[in-house]
């Protein structure tokens, strides 16, 4: 059945997403818990903030390539001669969404995450490379104008729907493309706080002294 091969997808994906690489690197390597510090997130930025830049850039990675290898897990599942054939795109696009989903509700910490920048970087590498690299283009020119990595990340979030219409690309499926809407949506709401803060004029500013972290 058809369902079956969705469901193992959707939870490897899942699972997959959920690994807290931030959390285990900081209490591995550190002895503490990360969600104690800064804004409590388990992502890279909070990571760095708590001092441990390495360790940051290896949260960063991670978190990537654990959202790269849950669609491309899942792409291959779709075709797994063990289940019901389900088209790749749409079961890579389920392994995306969950993979996400996966970091930001992370059934190891109580259903509470990430905000899924670089998990979402990774899977749309999978999916689309070139509005990956786009995205990242736009990251690091904002933060590197503006020093916040909370905007950089919202704004490499909203090109992702955009740059996926303007590039030269094959056709993308109904799921992929729900994904490439779906996702970048996902990302900005989570840093709602974020941009009431740029509002404010209080939010972090990356390589400052603060009291909020992105």
């Amino acid at each position: 059945m058809p369902f079956l091969t969705y469901l193992l997808v959707a939870l490897t994906a899942y699972l997959l997403g959920s690994i807290p690489f931030g959390f285990i690197l900081v209490w591995l390597f550190r002895k503490e818990d990360i969600r104690s510090q800064g804004s409590g997130n388990i992502g890279a930025t909070n990571v760095v903030r708590s001092g441990a830049k390495g360790l940051g850039a290896l949260t960063f990675l991670l978190d990537a390539c654990k959202g790269y290898v849950a669609v491309v897990v899942a792409s291959h599942l779709a075709l797994w001669p063990m289940l019901t054939p389900v088209p790749r795109d749409s079961a890579a696009a389920l392994g995306a969404l969950c993979a996400i989903l996966g970091h930001i509700y992370t059934v190891w910490l109580g259903f509470k995450g990430g905000k899924g920048v670089a998990t979402a970087f990774g899977v749309f590498v999978a999916l689309a490379p070139w509005v990956a690299l786009t995205a990242l283009g736009v990251f690091i020119l904002i933060l590197a104008i503006s020093r916040y990595v909370s905007l950089a990340s919202i704004m490499a979030a909203m090109v992702i729907p955009i740059s996926a219409m303007l590039l030269p690309h094959s056709p993308y499926g109904l799921w992929v493309m729900a994904v490439i809407v779906i996702v970048p949506t996902i990302v900005v709401v989570k840093h709602h706080q974020n941009i009431a803060r740029l509002v404010r004029g209080t939010e972090y500013r990356f390589g400052k002294t603060g009291t909020t972290a992105a």
